[in-house]
C-alpha cells in the first residue's frame, strides 16, 4: 500500500532533463511536501488532454486530488465511499473504478519515497522508503477527471503491486516504481503490454531507515519529518 509519501523540490530543469516535459511561463516549479496524504493536492505528468492544448503528445506537469474520482461518479465526493489511493495492478484493467483510467489516462506521480508503519496498534513504528542515489523518481499512476457540482477535477492513484525482499516486512503491498526508461511506455496508453512494468523495484536499490512519530499526523511537514531516528 502506499498511503502517504514525499517529494523533494524538484527544479524546472530536473523536470525537463528527466521528462521532457513542458515547462509553464512563470510559474514556480512545485513546492517540496514531507507528508502528502490522500485528498491533498499533488503533482502529476501526463500527456496533454485533448481539448487542453494542441499537442497530445506533449508531457506536462499538473495538479490533481490524490484518490482517483472516476470520470462517471457525479455525486457529490462526500458521498464517495469506496477508497481509490491506490489501485492494485492485477485488477486495474478491470476495476469499474480504474480501467477507463488505465485505458485511457495513465500519469506518473513524482515522488521522492514513501512511508510504511509496523508493529502494534498504538505503538507502530514509522519508516521511509527511498530509492539509493536518486532525489527522485516517479510511481506509476493513474488520473481521470470528473464533473461534480458543475467543477470539473482531476484526481489520481498510485498503483500497487506485491512487496520485493526489502519492503515484505513492512506491508505486503508497495507502490509501482517505474525505471526511466519506462516511462513512456507508461503514459504511451496505445501499449497495452505494461504488465511487465508491474514487478517490485529490486530490494537491492532501495533504502528503507526509521522516523519520527511526528509524520503519523497529516498536518506536520517540513523536512525534518524525513530524518532517521
Amino acid at each position: 500500500m502506499c498511503g502517504r509519501f514525499f517529494r523533494h523540490g524538484v527544479t524546472w530543469e530536473e523536470y525537463y532533463t528527466g521528462l521532457n516535459l513542458i515547462i509553464p511561463d512563470n510559474v514556480d516549479p512545485p513546492e517540496p511536501a514531507y507528508n502528502i496524504a490522500p485528498t491533498q493536492i499533488a503533482p502529476i505528468i501526463r500527456l496533454v488532454p485533448e481539448g487542453d492544448g494542441p499537442d497530445q503528445t506533449a508531457r506536462e506537469l499538473a495538479p490533481a486530488m490524490w484518490g482517483l474520482v472516476p470520470s462517471w461518479w457525479h455525486k457529490p465526493l462526500k458521498e464517495k465511499t469506496f477508497s481509490s489511493f491506490n489501485a492494485r495492478c492485477e485488477t486495474v484493467d478491470t476495476s469499474n473504478a480504474f480501467r477507463g483510467a488505465f485505458r485511457h489516462r495513465r500519469c506518473l506521480v513524482p515522488a521522492s519515497g514513501y512511508y510504511e508503519w509496523t508493529g502494534q496498534k498504538g505503538a507502530k513504528t514509522p519508516f521511509a522508503i527511498g530509492l539509493k542515489n536518486r532525489r527522485w523518481f516517479c510511481f506509476a499512476g493513474l488520473w481521470d477527471r470528473a464533473m461534480i457540482d458543475g467543477s470539473e477535477i482531476d484526481s489520481f492513484t498510485i498503483l500497487t503491486t506485491v512487496p520485493n525482499d526489502a519492503t515484505a516486512g513492512l506491508h505486503f503491498r508497495m507502490p509501482v516504481i517505474l525505471h526511466p526508461s519506462d516511462y513512456a511506455r507508461w503514459l504511451d496508453t496505445s501499449r497495452k503490454d505494461v504488465e511487465a512494468l508491474f514487478e517490485p523495484f529490486p530490494a537491492e536499490d532501495m533504502n528503507i531507515w526509521v522516523v519520527g512519530s511526528a509524520v503519523g499526523n497529516v498536518r506536520n511537514q517540513g523536512q525534518d519529518l524525513i530524518r532517521e531516528v
